[in-house]
């Protein structure tokens, strides 16, 4: 009877009803499960730390040198042109000398006249101390009166000054003599160093005037083939420089190239510019194929700690927690985070975390000082939340 009951259609139909909800019930339970959560795991390296400071600069001469002129004038003749190799007295230009000839001419005169004065003087003196004498001896003989000896002195020592005011005048004629000489050669302009013309400021049949400022005719460099790079380090930044530094540049002309150099001089005067406060760091570059060029721009990178060969994980790692909770970052100028910090390695699909000691920091990865890591462990970095709905089918898309 139980069997035959069993194998009613009404009772096969309830049975099957039954397996039928309880598959589609596991079904619903099984997709509503979230997914585990996934990470992002990445290597532990050994390699490089190199700490630097980015920043922009101006490609200069080492040592440049304005030419100007001492005296006013019309430029006469330019010997000198833009990269003119020159050597140290080599005229450059010349401005119109006739005008300071003109004066030393006159000094000349002047001077040939008072030395004419002054031997006319001396003569007059000669006659009136030989006449001195004689009357001092006809005195002795009551021939002269003692007023006439007096006269005779008197006369005597006015000619000896007046011997001594035309030296003193032949003295201030050579003196405006030697200035006016001195004037006419400032209409040669020369270099005073060996280099090449970087640029000129003037034309042939152009008025210079030097009343109240020296004008700049010319701009030498004096070797091109030692160049230096001022940048400005920020305030903020430029605690960690230091003479002796590596930097390296590269300049627009070159993309592709790199030029390595040394800090020579922090220069401690500051430049504000819209409140902003950065100082000059200079560079020192060496240039023998005189591929830089005065006034080129350089994206500079200044070196101020360097680790080799030591355990690396990327900066992530040391922020990430498990759950989103995420250590705040360091700060963006490059100085290394606390010391003691905690990593997390990824093991048997699940992270454990590690107790690590770091040292320095270059803004990607960390050093890694202490601790149980080695090369390729998987230090979590990033997890990816689970989703509820990742396992439900795709839904057709609407139409109409």
């Amino acid at each position: 009877m139980k069997w035959k009951t069993f194998l009613r259609p009404n009772v096969r139909r309830l049975l099957v009803l039954c397996l039928i909800a309880a598959a589609v019930a596991v079904f619903f339970w099984w997709r509503s499960q979230p997914e585990p959560a996934r990470y992002v795991t990445s290597a532990v390296t050994r390699g490089s730390i190199v700490k630097s400071i980015v920043t922009t600069g101006t490609v200069n001469p080492v040592v440049t040198v304005q030419v100007g002129t001492y005296v006013s004038g019309v430029i006469k003749a330019i010997y000198c042109d833009y990269n003119t190799q020159v050597k140290a007295g080599q005229l450059c230009a010349k401005i119109d000398p006739r005008p300071y000839q003109l004066i030393v001419d006159q000094d000349v005169a002047n001077l040939a006249s008072a030395r004419a004065q002054r031997e006319k003087d001396r003569a007059n003196l000669t006659y009136n101390r030989t006449n001195y004498e004689r009357d001092l001896k006809l005195l002795k003989e009551g021939v002269v009166s003692q007023d006439t000896v007096d006269s005779d002195k008197s006369a005597t020592e006015q000619a000896e000054a007046q011997v001594k005011l035309d030296d003193a005048a032949i003295e201030q004629h050579q003196a405006a003599l030697n200035a006016a000489r001195v004037n006419l050669g400032y209409t040669d302009i020369v270099s005073p160093v060996s280099g090449v013309v970087v640029s000129r400021n003037v034309d042939v049949g152009q008025t210079v005037a030097a009343t109240f400022q020296t004008p700049t005719l010319f701009l030498i460099a004096k070797d091109l083939t030692k160049m230096q790079v001022d940048t400005n380090v920020s305030e903020s930044d430029v605690g960690g420089v230091r003479v002796g530094q590596q930097a390296y540049f590269s300049v627009e002309a070159y993309p592709d190239k790199f030029f390595w150099g040394h800090v020579t001089q922090v220069r401690q005067a500051p430049i504000t510019v819209q409140n902003v406060v950065t100082y000059d760091v200079v560079v020192g570059v060496e240039n023998p194929s005189l591929e830089l060029l005065p006034g080129m721009t350089a994206n500079t990178r200044i070196i101020t700690a360097e680790r080799r060969n030591v355990l690396r994980v990327p900066l992530q790692a040391i922020r990430f927690s498990p759950g989103g909770l995420h250590q705040p970052p360091s700060s963006g100028t490059g100085t290394s985070p606390p010391a003691a910090k905690r990593v997390w390695v990824l093991r048997d699909g699940r992270p454990q975390a590690i107790r690590v000691t770091t040292g320095l920091s270059d803004n990607t990865s960390i050093e890694i000082t202490g601790g149980p890591l080695k090369a390729g462990d998987p230090v979590v970095v990033n997890e990816i939340a689970a989703q509820a709905s990742s396992k439900a089918p795709p839904k057709p898309p609407f139409r109409l």
